[in-house]
């Protein structure tokens, strides 16, 4: 028996409340299964400014300590040495005004009267630029000429094991006998001028060019040589593909010690070679007998000013050249 409108809408009404209930339960399920556990979704992402406007705590917070983190390795590389420049000029002082009697602190100058009289004073300042200038040359080139035939050496001792026993042993003998002993000689063969100053530079030079060059085209991998005995690659083929890079890192590093060498060589070149245009070396023997110790400081301070300049610059370009693939982390 048929139950009236009464009954019919109370079973719809019941049936309507457990379908909703159960419709509610799925659907509160649903949620619950898209924003993980009945957390509320995320608000619709703004644009433009006002995504920045109301990121902008957040952001400044998140960007402070990268700010932070990438002043703080400068601060580490030149923060020590500038301390310890400040604490050799405040030890020159010391020395100058409280260990020296006055009638002897010509014989070391505080740095102010150093600067004074080497940089004030302006032909003083002429002849030390000037000088400076020449052993410039004689370092540059002497270098090139270092580098051109070291690295020839090393690409043909890398050739074959009886090439390199054979050269080897003489550039190092050639690194061992002291400059000193050769510059009669070079005198007595090339003159003492010009031309005598650069060779002694390339004396000097030479055998960290060599060292290095040979080093770095046997560093690379065996897999590698493998791989190109595979293909049957020529000689020239892998040295110009496989081993000059492979060894550059260490190719330019030589070069960087070479170049703080070639300075060494310059300056040593004028002390002997003193025909033609004076150098910073020739200088500061002028000085010392003369006993002129301010222009005489002023001279060692630029001449180790080229030797810095020269190592930084190849050591620039080695940053340049091997850093995006070679360089080291920054700590």
């Amino acid at each position: 028996m048929r139950g009236g409108p009464a009954s019919r809408a109370s079973g719809t009404g019941g049936t309507s409340g457990a379908g909703g209930t159960s419709g509610a339960a799925g659907a509160s399920g649903t949620a619950e299964s898209t924003f993980g556990g009945g957390e509320q979704p995320d608000e619709p992402a703004l644009g433009g400014d006002a995504a920045l406007v109301a990121a902008g705590p957040a952001l400044a917070h998140r960007l402070a300590p990268a700010e932070g983190r990438r002043w703080r390795p400068r601060l580490g590389t030149w923060l020590p040495p500038l301390v310890l420049f400040a604490a050799m000029v405040g030890l020159w002082y010391l020395f100058s005004y409280v260990l020296l009697n006055p009638d002897r602190r010509f014989l070391a100058p505080p740095p102010h009267e150093v600067i004074r009289e080497s940089f004030v004073d302006s032909r003083t300042r002429s002849q030390l630029f000037r000088a400076l200038w020449l052993s410039t040359k004689v370092t540059f080139i002497g270098l090139a000429i270092a580098i051109v035939l070291g690295m020839a050496i090393a690409i043909l001792m890398s050739q074959g094991r009886w090439i390199e026993r054979s050269i080897w042993p003489w550039a190092v003998v050639l690194q061992t006998i002291p400059t000193l002993a050769m510059v009669p000689l070079i005198g007595l063969w090339f003159d003492f001028g010009y031309t005598s100053r650069i060779i002694v530079c390339v004396l000097i030079t030479i055998f960290p060019v060599i060292s290095a060059t040979l080093f770095g085209i046997q560093s690379a991998e065996a897999g590698f040589h493998d791989l190109f005995e595979l293909q049957r690659v020529s000689r020239l083929t892998r040295l110009v593909k496989l081993d000059l890079p492979a060894g550059l890192p260490a190719i330019l590093t030589g070069f960087q010690v070479a170049a703080t060498l070639a300075v060494v060589g310059a300056v040593v070149g004028d002390f002997f070679f003193k025909q033609g245009e004076a150098g910073i070396g020739e200088l500061i023997d002028v000085y010392r007998a003369r006993v002129e110790t301010g222009p005489m400081f002023g001279a060692v301070m630029l001449a180790s000013l080229l030797g810095v300049v020269t190592f930084w610059l190849f050591g620039f370009i080695k940053d340049v050249v091997t850093g995006p693939w070679h360089g080291r982390p920054d700590r």
